[in-house]
């Protein structure tokens, strides 16, 4: 996760303004902006900004982007039309669930990741992330459950509109309470 994602992150996680941010961690509000977009990352900036949204900053053993950054290049190829990466992208982060345990498979869950602006493609990312920290036993983070990151009605994330639509007993379980109707396989490693 890049610092600016972080810092994003761990913001709208207490739903604070950057002026908000800005007045807990005793710095000017353009600063918090610079951050965000990259821009001021020394590690005493990005420390007192977490500190100020109530986060506390810990490395974890990994080189595998999170739920945050991953739903940051979805948003990306979706502004782009371009659906057949967003989903490599996704498919992406289900590999790097899977591939970590414990400790580290939740870290890579934890931060709220923003909004793709899809809702189905929001719902699953909450979807994934429920699903493969719960296989590890892992508590989901609250982000998972917030109303938005599920759908009113059943829908695909309509990648090729020839798919067939999964029954569903072949859509997992965390993504099926959220409406969003992909095949188990998909997430199969190859």
């Amino acid at each position: 996760m890049t610092a600016s994602t972080l810092i994003r992150a761990a913001r709208k996680s207490r739903r604070l303004t950057q002026q908000q941010l800005a007045e807990r961690a005793r710095i000017d509000q353009s600063r918090v902006s610079r951050s965000e977009r990259g821009r001021d990352t020394e590690f005493g900036t990005v420390e007192r900004l977490m500190a100020g949204a109530g986060h506390r900053l810990y490395s974890a053993p990994t080189q595998r982007d999170d739920a945050a950054t991953v739903a940051e290049e979805i948003r990306g190829h979706l502004a782009a039309g371009d659906k057949d990466r967003a989903l490599r992208a996704l498919l992406q982060l289900n590999d790097n669930l899977v591939a970590e345990r414990g400790l580290v498979r939740g870290v890579l869950g934890l931060a709220e990741p923003e909004s793709t602006r899809h809702r189905a493609w929001d719902a699953a990312l909450a979807g994934l992330v429920a699903w493969r920290l719960h296989e590890e036993g892992l508590p989901a983070p609250e982000w998972v459950n917030d109303p938005s990151r599920y759908l009113e009605v059943p829908a695909t994330l309509q990648i090729d509109p020839a798919d067939p639509t999964p029954p569903a007993s072949e859509v997992p379980e965390e993504f099926a309470e959220r409406r969003v109707l992909v095949w188990r396989d998909t997430f199969a490693s190859v």
